[in-house]
């Protein structure tokens, strides 16, 4: 079944502040990542993670190499925002389920149908190829 995101989840997502972990997110500055990154930040009001494989420090905020790696402190992860290849983002949100995220944010582009039925099956929500801040002005964000 193809997944069809749904207008209100979105919206509560952008409205609800929490704590949003970054997957892909480098000090690259021409990676969509780095701006969308700060907009959800500094525009949103949310709290930031980034996750990259260096577990590099992006924008001020401490790095992790994965989502198990972040500590106990900073969970429960609210959204898992994936700015990775659609053939890579299927473990990003086996991790996001095994780590107790509430929900998985596919950036546009980012496409995985079993990944999303997978996360939908475990409770958590689910956006796919979509952007967060191309999304929030449709709510006024």
């Amino acid at each position: 079944m193809t997944h069809v995101n749904d207008p209100a989840v979105i919206e509560r997502l952008l409205r609800t502040k929490g704590r949003w972990a970054i997957v892909g997110l480098t000090t690259n500055e021409w990676r969509a990542a780095y701006d969308t990154s700060l907009y959800i930040r500094d525009r949103l009001g949310m709290e930031i993670i980034p996750v990259n494989l260096p577990a590099a420090p992006v924008h001020g905020e401490t790095g992790y190499a994965r989502l198990s790696d972040i500590p106990d402190a900073k969970q429960p992860l609210d959204v898992v925002d994936c700015f990775v290849n659609s053939r890579k983002v299927g473990d990003v949100v086996d991790q996001a389920i095994a780590v107790g995220a509430k929900a998985v944010w596919l950036q546009l582009g980012v496409i995985d149908e079993a990944a999303a039925a997978r996360a939908k099956a475990a409770g958590l929500d689910v956006v796919m190829n979509a952007c967060p801040a191309q999304e929030a002005p449709r709510f006024d964000l």
